[in-house]
């Protein structure tokens, strides 16, 4: 079945393997080793896109599509190497960057790239600056890409207002009986309501620019080259999307620079690290903080904070309605998530004046 997929796409050779590769939970993921003329090897990446979850097959390949070819361009245009830059390849027939087979599933192929591998375990604070430095880089070879033209591959995503209205509405509905077991996160999140429009309304009254925004900014989705020490790409961009920078930066932070794991049961291991924010803002805003309007460098630091705020608001929604979204593997997982992100935000509402000085240092 690999074999004939893979003879849909553009590509020279024979394949000659074909074996399950990483660790994702939304696509299924292979590597295609073919022999080309001349017993050339050429690597491939072959998914299968999870059109349950991405409903817009079309949307979303445009997105990726228009991104990843801007970055070659913008590579080419500087004098800089492209050759390990993300590439869609197309079909072989129609041209698309995606064929569909005869049982109604979607696939995708692009070129793999050698040498560089995703980091899974707790950064150290130079892997997180060069994750920073591989993500503020993404950022800065798409400047100037007009972000209306994207498709919201998953709506209101990082829309905080919608996301409290989710929570009030779980927590009116109660319909896990749950409600008298979790008041305190309920009353810190609801205490915070003001946190949850303070982005939005600035990107809609144009004081913060819209941008391409990753949205999913985990340490393993930059590949490293071990040996080169440096970024090399950005990967998995299902979620591209038109956001704020803001946004980016902060999902990174919250999930990196926490010293616990983000289902911690004990939180007396959650911390929130100063040190691998200054790590992550020297690489990210050394790459693209002469790109930032005022604005968004006033607010790079609360973007933390907010994208945890959102992310335990996600997670206490969730429990509130029966642990319909988020995979669990035990008894109350939801809420040891959520909980988690409530002692990242007060770690970092502590700690904001520091974060603050450390992204005008290196702006």
């Amino acid at each position: 079945m690999i074999n004939g997929l893979v003879k849909l796409f553009d590509v020279p050779g024979t394949v000659v393997s074909a074996e399950h590769y990483g660790a994702g939970h939304i696509n299924d993921t292979y590597r295609i080793v073919t022999i080309a003329e001349g017993d050339r090897r050429i690597d491939y990446i072959l998914q299968r896109i999870n059109h349950h979850i991405f409903r817009d097959v079309e949307g979303l390949m445009n997105n990726i599509v228009g991104v990843t070819e801007y970055i070659v361009k913008a590579l080419e245009s500087a004098g800089e190497d492209s050759s390990r830059a993300m590439r869609v390849i197309r079909a072989k027939d129609t041209g698309l960057p995606y064929v569909r087979s005869a049982e109604g599933n979607y696939y995708r192929m692009y070129n793999f790239i050698p040498d560089a591998v995703s980091i899974e375990t707790t950064a150290t604070p130079h892997q997180f600056c060069l994750s920073g430095a591989g993500f503020g880089r993404f950022q800065k070879l798409l400047d100037g890409y007009d972000a209306t033209k994207l498709t919201e591959s998953i709506p209101f995503f990082h829309d905080t207002t919608v996301r409290l209205k989710n929570l009030e509405r779980a927590v009116e509905d109660d319909v896990a009986g749950r409600r008298k077991d979790v008041a305190p996160e309920i009353d810190f999140f609801l205490s915070r309501a003001a946190y949850a429009d303070r982005i939005v309304s600035k990107l809609k009254s144009g004081v913060i620019p819209y941008r391409v925004t990753h949205n999913d900014t985990k340490l393993n989705n930059v590949l490293i080259d071990m040996i080169e020490d440096r970024a090399v790409t950005v990967v998995d961009l299902d979620t591209v999307m038109p956001g704020s920078i803001v946004y980016d930066f902060g999902d990174s932070i919250r999930s990196g620079a926490n010293l616990g794991a983000e289902d911690e049961k004990d939180l007396g291991k959650v911390a929130f690290s100063i040190d691998l924010f200054e790590a992550f803002c020297k690489g990210f805003l050394g790459e693209v903080g002469k790109k930032l309007v005022p604005a968004e460098i006033e607010e790079m630091a609360f973007g933390a904070i907010l994208m945890t705020y959102e992310c335990g608001m996600r997670f206490l929604t969730d429990h509130l309605n029966g642990d319909t979204y988020f995979k669990i593997h035990r008894e109350g997982h939801n809420l040891d998530r959520a909980r988690t992100q409530i002692k990242m935000v007060k770690d970092m509402e502590g700690a904001l004046d520091r974060m603050n000085a450390i992204v005008r240092k290196y702006c």
